[in-house]
């Protein structure tokens, strides 16, 4: 279960088509990057990356009034969604090092192909480059990933463009929890395979 997570919009009276118009927040989980609805308590005001407990202890939800449920990407509102790269990045770039242990440490998903070949933009000669580095000594940081890859500009980038990928629809789970068969939100039956865990 999440234990924290970042606002992407904020709906100080609900959605229009609510029948009961309540404060409402799309909120993206900090360690799962799963996909939220949740109602927020009078008086509180929260903007797109505020960070909300959104835990089992209620007593320690100071913003959150409850959780309607888990969500699908195209249940998020359009500013939800114009939000959520930078929400995705925020979060990445706060777990920066388990991101990196990703790269050093990923391994193939069938005879053919790497999970690395997941990230958008990484192909052969990139994932070439990437493990032969990796054997020489593990990568420390975006940066040093960036520096000794030629032409892999921002590793933060790539890998926000793959969770969005994922948030949206994929075979393959790397980094965010598959959609659940009988999710509590708004109905969607999803199927995908999960990598997630790996490191």
């Amino acid at each position: 279960m999440e234990e924290n997570g970042l606002v992407l919009d904020y709906l100080p009276v609900g959605r229009p088509d609510d029948i009961r118009r309540e404060p409402t927040a799309y909120i993206i989980g900090e360690k799962f990057f799963t996909l939220l609805e949740a109602v927020i308590k009078r008086d509180i005001e929260l903007h797109a990356g505020s960070k909300v407990y959104i835990g089992k202890d209620l007593a320690l939800r100071k913003e959150i009034e409850r959780i309607k449920g888990r969500i699908i990407y195209t249940d998020l509102s359009g500013s939800a969604r114009n939000e959520l790269k930078n929400v995705v990045q925020q979060i990445i770039l706060s777990r920066e090092q388990e991101f990196v242990d990703f790269f050093n440490r990923c391994g193939p998903i069938t005879i053919r192909q790497h999970q690395l070949e997941l990230l958008p933009g990484i192909g052969k000669k990139h994932l070439e480059g990437i493990l032969s580095e990796r054997d020489k000594k593990k990568f420390e940081s975006f940066k040093d990933i960036s520096q000794r890859i030629a032409h892999l500009q921002d590793p933060a980038e790539i890998v926000a463009q793959r969770i969005i990928e994922e948030l949206i629809g994929s075979r393959y789970y790397i980094f965010t929890r598959p959609p659940s068969l009988h999710p509590s939100g708004h109905g969607y039956g999803g199927h995908g395979q999960d990598y997630g865990r790996h490191y």
